[in-house]
Order: structure tokens, then C-alpha cells, then sequence
């Protein structure tokens, strides 16, 4: 990690990073189109809002190019919150950066709301091994917030009606949750992960095949 903190800023965003909000948007887009899955669409007014706000964290090149970005939101007055829109891009993926810059907007999660519920979905084993490591927990989406907000931000992601057709109850992504007052040691999370990596992955294979079989058209 000293050798990533070497090559890059990871810091707070403020509003002088306004300049990037256009092209993170862009490459969350094309990220998710290129996955086969979506996330809520976001535009540059919105990722301009969350720096201004001190909600967002951004990582920059030594040369001032901006690398990689995640940012918070709150759900149900604040006893839930999501550290949203992870993105890195593509020539510094693979470096470990996805790695910092989850750990910073996760202190800066806790910082700011100590007593609010993180939580996050994913469709990547390699997020889904990121949080494991801070101590998240596969959830159902029960455990979720139940902010209509939440879910609306879902429609515009390829696979809302596979989630409307399960009533919000399962999908392609998998729900994992940190709880402050009730959670394991992250030792234990990423210990659980490692040793279950592979039925993860395969199960991973099974939901997609399952949950998209009933809307594939038969040629």
C-alpha cells in the first residue's frame, strides 16, 4: 500500500476537483455497460454536490489527473449509509487503488455518521473481498434500508425488473452490511471470505443463470 500512496493523492474531494465530476460520470457509465450490469446514473451536478459536501473521496496522478473516486450516501435519516459509485480508471485498475480509496471513504463513512449502518451492493468478488477485509457481512436485502429513495435509484440499471420480480428480495448483486454496534472483527470477515472465495464465485455463476433464465427470449 506505501508504494500505491507513493504514486497517488487519495484525499477528501473538494470543490476544486469539480473538473473531473464530467469524465467520473462518463466512465461510471461506460464501467457498468461493459460489466452487463448498471448503477443509479449520476451526473456531474450530483458528484459536484457530494464534494462540495465532503462526502466524496478522489484519487489524483502525481501530474493532477484524476484516478480513481467513491462517494456517501445517506439513507433513512442517516441510519444507513452507502459508500457509492466506486470507480477507478481503467489503465489503474488492477494496482490496489480500489483497495485505498475504499478504506478512506469507509473511516470517512464512520467519521461522519458513527452510528449509521454501512452497507453497498455489489456484482464483484473483488469489492465483495475489499469490504470483507473492513468487516463487512453478506445480508439479505431484508437487512437493507428500506428507503423508497434507495430503490428508485435502482431504475436505471439493466437489471431492475429482475429485482422488482423478486419484490426487492434478490438480484445480481450481493448485499453486505458493516454494523457498528453488532459486527465481527474484520479478521474474522476476510478470514470467512478467503475460505469460501470459490463457493462465492459459484454462486455468483448460479444467481446470474437463475435470476436471468426467465428473461432470456428463446430464439
Amino acid at each position: 500500500m506505501d508504494q500505491i500512496k507513493q504514486n497517488f493523492n487519495i484525499y477528501i474531494a473538494t470543490e476544486s476537483d469539480y473538473r473531473f465530476a464530467e469524465e467520473i460520470c462518463n466512465e461510471m457509465e461506460e464501467s457498468a455497460k461493459a460489466r452487463g450490469t448498471g448503477i443509479a446514473k449520476r451526473n456531474p451536478e450530483y458528484i459536484q454536490t457530494k464534494m462540495k459536501e465532503g462526502k466524496a473521496v478522489i484519487a489524483t496522478t502525481k501530474e493532477g489527473a484524476w484516478a480513481g473516486f467513491c462517494y456517501i450516501e445517506t439513507w433513512s435519516h442517516a441510519e444507513y449509509v452507502a459508500n457509492s459509485g466506486l470507480i477507478v480508471r481503467p489503465d489503474f485498475r488492477k494496482s490496489g487503488l480500489a483497495k485505498m480509496i475504499k478504506h478512506k471513504i469507509f473511516n470517512l463513512s464512520k467519521s461522519k455518521y458513527p452510528e449509521a449502518k454501512i452497507f453497498g451492493l455489489t456484482t464483484g468478488l473483488a469489492v465483495m473481498k475489499i469490504n470483507s477485509e473492513l468487516g463487512y457481512e453478506p445480508v439479505t436485502y431484508s437487512e437493507l434500508t428500506q428507503d423508497e429513495d434507495f430503490w428508485a435509484g435502482c431504475k436505471s440499471c439493466v437489471n431492475y425488473d429482475i429485482l422488482m420480480s423478486k419484490e426487492r428480495k434478490n438480484c445480481m448483486c450481493t448485499a453486505m452490511l458493516y454494523d457498528p454496534k453488532d459486527h465481527y472483527e474484520p479478521e474474522e470477515t476476510k478470514q470467512f471470505f478467503d475460505e469460501n472465495a470459490k463457493g462465492f464465485e459459484r454462486l455468483f455463476r448460479i444467481r446470474q443463470w437463475k435470476l436471468l433464465k426467465p428473461f432470456l427470449k428463446n430464439v
